[in-house]
């Protein structure tokens, strides 16, 4: 039964919170998926305190690839006696990797040699898709 008087009964004062509950759910979610995780991504310098107690990589090792530069920003490439062109490098990459995708890239330059070499041997490790690559010092 209805009251004709003009006041309201307790139920109708009470404020429903269901709706705004609801709204901020859904933007808690939205952000949440919404949100980019960025992974930062850095190269691995090795100083020559660090090298002292490691021994270098050596043809055995297969889940690394090494590309050493010689003084006359010569590549080589694993150790193998006959250096690489600046046009391998992209391809040999990719070969090694197919061969083994947890491979890194290890560069090994001399102290006399370009730094663009240095930079090209990581732009098309880049490109190949590693991730892992290390410089290490000459020994």
């Amino acid at each position: 039964m209805k009251k004709i008087s003009g006041k309201k009964s307790e139920d109708d004062a009470k404020i429903d919170l269901t709706p705004m509950l609801d709204v901020v759910f859904i933007l808690l979610i939205f952000f949440v998926v919404t949100a980019t995780f960025l992974s930062e991504t850095a190269i691995n310098a090795a100083s020559s305190d660090n090298n002292n107690n490691e021994t270098p990589p050596d043809d055995t090792d297969k889940k690394n690839i090494l590309f050493e530069i010689g003084p006359n920003n010569e590549i080589i490439l694993n150790g193998n006696p006959r250096p690489i062109i600046e046009t391998q490098v992209r391809s040999n990459i990719d070969q090694l990797k197919a061969e083994n995708p947890a491979a890194s890239v290890i560069i090994q330059p001399d102290h006399s040699s370009d730094v663009s070499t240095l930079v090209m041997i990581m732009d098309a490790a880049r490109q190949a898709g590693m991730a892992n690559i290390s410089i290490v010092e000459p020994n």
